[in-house]
């Protein structure tokens, strides 16, 4: 399965973003909006919120155990309720960071405008349709514009974008608007291949199956000598 984001203006309609940097064209000012503010403004839980959580999400986890017709009261299960809430707690720790904590001191004054490259990133998420795990690898490059990120950074955005509830296509969008807004680069490329179990275990059952989505901004949209180089670079 490939789904690609190539961004595409509506030759129909004046209601378009301002492109920051030129690398977002296309994008509607609604969503726009809704994604540079999410991405300054996504903690939605706290370390206390964690602690406060435990009990009833264990608890909740005991009502599972019963309602499968399993006995949460037998030894091999007596802590599994706790296990499993601290285990879901840790598969969504991607609440509790913001994009912005992680980067403030990692954006460096550069005069390098050659792509720049991180690929075979390791990522792990969780289905928000079934509640069960995606895995796979993320390859991300960027055009820089005077300004370079730190290389362990960007396994970060991919880090705390993937620990929460997803979906794949909204993952990949994530992840290069995020660094789209923080370095203002000429243009950023995001693909991400990955494997579901919810296609895996459940369904249709289908044991190979990938899905590979992709984002491509700005230069990487716009010129296919760009994205080409950029394709055949995360293959070799």
């Amino acid at each position: 399965i490939f789904r690609s984001h190539l961004y595409q203006p509506n030759k129909d309609s004046n209601d378009t973003a301002p492109a920051l940097n030129g690398v977002l064209p296309g994008l509607k000012r609604s969503e726009a909006g809704s994604l540079m503010e999410s991405w300054r403004e996504e903690r939605t839980r706290s370390l206390e919120d964690n602690e406060m959580s435990l009990p009833s999400l264990a608890a909740a986890y005991s009502t599972i155990l019963r309602g499968l017709g399993e006995d949460p009261h037998r030894q091999g299960l007596l802590k599994t309720p706790w296990r499993a809430a601290t285990a879901m707690q840790f598969f969504t720790k991607g609440y509790q960071e913001k994009i912005v904590d992680v980067l403030n001191d990692a954006i460096f004054d550069e005069d390098h405008d050659e792509m720049v490259i991180v690929k075979d990133i390791d990522m792990f998420s969780m289905c928000e349709h079934h509640l069960v795990p995606i895995f796979g690898r993320v390859h991300i490059g960027y055009l820089p514009n005077k300004r370079v990120l730190g290389l362990s950074k960007l396994a970060r955005i991919v880090e705390i974008y993937s620990r929460r509830l997803q979906v794949q296509e909204r993952l990949t969008k994530q992840i290069a608007v995020a660094i789209t807004e923080a370095l203002q680069p000429s243009g950023v490329g995001v693909v991400v291949e990955a494997t579901h179990m919810c296609m895996v275990m459940r369904g249709v059952q289908k044991m190979n199956s990938k899905t590979v989505t992709s984002t491509m901004l700005g230069v990487f949209r716009e010129d296919p000598k760009t994205r080409d180089e950029f394709l055949t670079l995360i293959r070799t």
